[in-house]
């Protein structure tokens, strides 16, 4: 699936504390179903095989949406089960080493908390950017912040977009606002909720009003 920035509008990244008495699978799919834009399968105690079965199965999910699957830290996974790119942090695989292995189809997304960071992963070949923690997150507690000063001068130091990820919420999306970034990334305001399709689609509205033209 080929990269546009509008692919990161609203993107949902994974976690299965939240499950419940779903499954990961359904809660993915009520995310689609309320809009988001882009999936990042996060999973950090699977065995590569097993990551490699579920990625499989959730890229056929967001394929049917029209919407492409993104793994964490793992490219050989995500080669492996036909998903449509990987997102790596600093402690992961270089993004130069997956863009020579995967070539320019692949997506790549890198993580990156200065502009330094930022502009390395763009000269490597990444296509986007995840710029965070903007605000305290209960996904990553130990999560380093960044000012919205500080989002704003990375995601201008870049060509490539960014999404702003981190602790983002309804309730505090429109301190973003004038960021700079493509779309925000989230994981607890939707896997969190009671109604994950609703919770996407109001997060939806909220960021289309947060991006547009003028904002």
């Amino acid at each position: 699936m080929r990269f546009d920035k509008t692919m990161l509008r609203l993107y949902a990244v994974t976690d299965r504390a939240w499950t419940g008495k779903k499954t990961l699978f359904e809660q993915i799919e009520r995310a689609l179903k309320g809009g988001v834009t882009m999936v990042q399968l996060r999973e950090k105690r699977l065995s590569h095989e097993e990551l490699v079965a579920e990625a499989k199965a959730v890229a056929a999910l967001c394929h049917r949406y029209g919407v492409p699957l993104i793994v964490n830290d793992d490219a050989d996974a995500a080669l492996e089960a036909g998903a449509d790119g990987v997102h790596v942090g600093a402690e992961d695989a270089p993004v130069a080493a997956i863009r020579a292995r995967a070539g320019k189809g692949f997506i790549i997304g890198a993580t990156a908390k200065t502009a330094k960071q930022a502009q390395r992963a763009e000269r490597e070949g990444a296509d986007y950017l995840g710029v965070g923690a903007v605000f305290p997150s209960p996904t990553k507690q130990n999560a380093v912040r960044i000012t919205a000063r500080q989002l704003c001068d990375i995601c201008a130091s870049v060509s490539i977009p960014a999404a702003a990820i981190g602790g983002i919420t309804a309730d505090n999306i429109e301190a973003l606002r004038g960021g700079g970034m493509a779309g925000i990334a989230v994981v607890s305001a939707i896997f969190s909720a009671e109604d994950e399709e609703a919770a996407a689609r109001d997060l939806l509205r909220r960021v289309n009003d947060l991006l547009e033209e003028g904002a």
